[in-house]
């Protein structure tokens, strides 16, 4: 019998996790969609475990437009009511708001610089930052710029521990743990 592999403790063995960690985690993204989506996801689990969101992902996925940055900008009152009334998703005002607000910035962020993944990886100039700790941060002065720079722009749910784990999740940061078979 083969051994498990090991990995980043805090996935845990709930297949979802797993995958998640093996296939997402870590790997740099440079696509607009993804970085949008994640972001957005982010915010979403404030307060909440990463499982939930994960659980939830799908259903965000259709209620957002597959994360079209350009449809979600254009969300108004009205279609935070009626997401107000989705189950499928974390359903807190403030988080169901700033996705739209969020997004407008987002897309600010595009025109203003060709992509918001141009802007993001220019923090490090276009190369993952690898940082391999027992005992990770929850925030570094990283997180703490970006998140000040998306909150001028009128971001929302983008505090620097919300940053630090978003540059984590899209291979910013590569912060697998000493041990793990990513690392």
């Amino acid at each position: 019998m083969a051994k498990p592999k090991a990995r980043c403790f805090w996935c845990g063995d709930d297949p979802l996790y797993v995958a998640y960690h093996d296939e997402e985690w870590g790997v740099p993204v440079r696509d607009d969609r993804r970085l949008f989506e994640q972001l957005i996801l982010e915010g979403a689990q404030a307060g909440l475990s990463w499982l939930t969101v994960l659980k939830k992902r799908p259903h965000y996925r259709r209620a957002f437009a597959g994360f079209d940055v350009g449809k979600v900008a254009r969300f108004d009152a009205k279609k935070i009511d009626a997401l107000m009334q989705d189950a499928g998703l974390v359903r807190h005002r403030g988080k169901l708001e700033s996705v739209a607000l969020n997004a407008r910035a987002f897309r600010a962020l595009q025109e203003e610089h060709g992509s918001f993944a141009r802007w993001l990886w220019a923090h490090v100039d276009d190369e993952p930052v690898v940082r391999r700790s027992r005992r990770p941060q929850p925030t570094t002065p990283l997180a703490e710029q970006i998140s000040k720079e998306l909150r001028r722009r009128g971001m929302k749910f983008v505090g620097p521990t919300i940053i630090q784990a978003y540059l984590q999740a899209v291979g910013v940061y590569d912060e697998h743990l000493p041990g793990c078979w990513k690392a």
